[in-house]
């Protein structure tokens, strides 16, 4: 149709229509349906998921049961350990004292103490069988007594020669005299000649038997 000079076109409501389709055909996209390879994958990673925590539980609660067990199985030998431990430590004090008793069996102590000439035999020495000790030791320097055989000692011996010298023969040399059937008696303080048996009864000689070995 033509107005004034300017054609006018006129189309029917059925071209319209046909027209919105094409339009809508070409320059809009369709619409997809969700696809099935989407969807199924978070699925899968969710079900994944899913069954990795339930093994970290059974996982988790496995290390859990084996930690309580080895608390429970380390209570019960402690517990029998407090048990057994005083049994031990009575069976420990009775075989302690045991050694003990046999200990003391095996050495023995001069009683009284004797001191004697190079003539008399050393030993232990009791009332009965009286012997000179040869394991005398003096209270007062804590050492050990020293005797030496037919000698003995020079008037001019002192305690700072003997304090100097004992127990080294070569030393005491010099202060040593020869005489048959005496013995020298020396620590590091004290001195004596001894040519009898005679119990040791003077207090200023700081000397005791120093136990004998059975």
């Amino acid at each position: 149709m033509v107005t004034n000079g300017v054609v006018y076109y006129t189309m029917d409501k059925v071209d319209i229509d046909e027209l919105l389709d094409e339009v809508e055909t070409k320059f809009v996209k369709p619409s997809r349906p969700p696809s099935t390879r989407s969807s199924s994958v978070p699925n899968k990673k969710l079900e994944k998921k899913t069954v990795e925590n339930d093994d970290n539980k059974k996982n988790s609660k496995c290390s859990l049961d084996s930690l309580i067990n080895d608390i429970l199985d380390i209570d019960i030998d402690e517990s029998e350990d407090t048990t057994l431990g005083s049994s031990c430590s009575r069976n420990n004090s009775r075989l302690s004292a045991t050694e003990d008793g046999k200990k003391s069996e095996r050495f023995r102590r001069c009683l009284p103490v004797f001191l004697g000439g190079s003539s008399d035999g050393t030993g232990i020495g009791t009332s009965i069988n009286k012997r000179p000790c040869d394991q005398l030791r003096c209270t007062s320097c804590d050492f050990k007594v020293c005797y030496f055989e037919n000698r003995c000692w020079h008037k001019d011996t002192d305690y700072l020669f003997l304090r100097n010298n004992v127990p080294d023969l070569k030393k005491l040399e010099p202060r040593l005299g020869r005489k048959t059937g005496c013995r020298a008696y020396c620590c590091q303080c004290s001195w004596r000649n001894v040519q009898e048996l005679c119990e040791l009864s003077d207090p200023s000689l700081k000397w005791v038997c120093g136990k004998h070995a059975l």
